[in-house]
């Protein structure tokens, strides 16, 4: 009876343990971005925290912004691997290891935040998405920030200003675009970029809007190209969860997710289009010329990302063509 009544205090206190361990789930979420000084980014992830610890169902996120956890390249293989187990990721990062990636950074493939918007219900984002799934990962929010190029040397407009400056291009598809116009290619993430500048390795730079402001680049150029109407630069920077860590919370918990993703998603969506202008604000404040591309320089653009990235992506990703397609399909 003794070593019974044991037994059964034995496992009613693993019992308990199990039950206070599964109540107090913590979720650690990377990023590469400043934290605690507006970028939309960082702040996306830390109201998925607050909400989630609002809806009391045991699950805490601890957000580390700035690679205080992980180096920006280094989060998707993290992520996948159970290692980390949530990241706000630039998705075409990941590109080397999912080549299709380089799609949710194409030059010239989405036009504004409201095109952005009508690509994330498509045929082409669950093409995207069935790679991020099979790789490892799920979505908990969509995310699309447009950008522009940047220069100590000259302002970049038309594909022949790029010609011989050393610029850090964001993504294979536009490293083989700007190359093509003559520009000297330097891969880095945006977070690498100020320093580049500051010791002469890279003379420009294209990146995300919010990049532009939160990384303080306008001490280091002369001239920004603005997104305007004719915004050749969008990318894709998504909230992911590991899929190995999604599985092993319980139903509250991915509920409580799911409706913290989409606060999140929506709170983007309201602040994406005044970023932009954000940008143009601070760069004339502190004595950047601003210009924009005319919609000549941007079909020029386009022509020769036709003749590279695109065709590129067409014929050496599985299933490049069909990813390509269902993007062009969205009006």
């Amino acid at each position: 009876m003794q070593r019974y009544l044991c037994t059964t205090l034995t496992a009613l206190g693993l019992a308990i343990a199990v039950s206070h361990a599964s109540a107090n789930t913590v979720l650690r979420a990377s990023h590469q971005f400043p934290g605690g000084q507006g970028d939309v980014r960082d702040e996306m992830v830390q109201m998925m925290a607050r909400h989630v610890a609002e809806a009391d169902v045991g699950l805490t996120i601890e957000v580390y912004p700035g690679q205080s956890l992980f180096k920006a390249r280094e989060q998707w293989g993290a992520l996948t691997r159970g290692r980390l187990d949530i990241t706000s990721l630039p998705l075409d990062y990941a590109s080397g290891r999912h080549p299709e990636f380089s799609a949710t950074l194409m030059p010239g493939l989405v036009r504004n935040q409201e095109h952005a918007q009508r690509l994330n219900d498509s045929e082409y984002m669950e093409l995207i998405e069935a790679v991020i799934l099979d790789g490892g990962a799920r979505i908990l929010s969509h995310a699309w920030l447009s950008g522009g190029f940047a220069s100590s040397e000259q302002c970049i407009t038309s594909p022949d200003t790029v010609s011989g400056q050393n610029i850090r291009a964001a993504g294979p598809a536009f490293e083989e675009m700007l190359e093509a116009a003559g520009a000297s290619i330097a891969s880095m993430p945006s977070s690498e970029i100020y320093t580049a500048m500051q010791t002469g390795v890279l003379d420009a730079a294209n990146t995300s809007s919010m990049s532009f402001i939160s990384f303080r680049l306008y001490e280091q150029v002369e001239c920004m190209t603005q997104p305007g109407d004719f915004a050749l630069w969008f990318m894709y920077e998504p909230i992911l969860i590991s899929e190995q860590v999604w599985q092993g919370l319980n139903e509250e918990q991915q509920a409580a997710l799911v409706e913290a993703g989409k606060a999140a998603e929506q709170f983007f969506a309201e602040e994406a289009a005044a970023i932009d202008q954000e940008m143009v604000d601070v760069y004339e404040e502190n004595g950047v010329e601003v210009v924009s591309m005319s919609e000549e320089d941007y079909n020029a653009w386009l022509d020769i990302a036709r003749e590279t990235s695109y065709q590129n992506f067409a014929n050496n990703v599985p299933n490049g063509q069909a990813i390509i397609d269902a993007a062009l399909a969205v009006e």
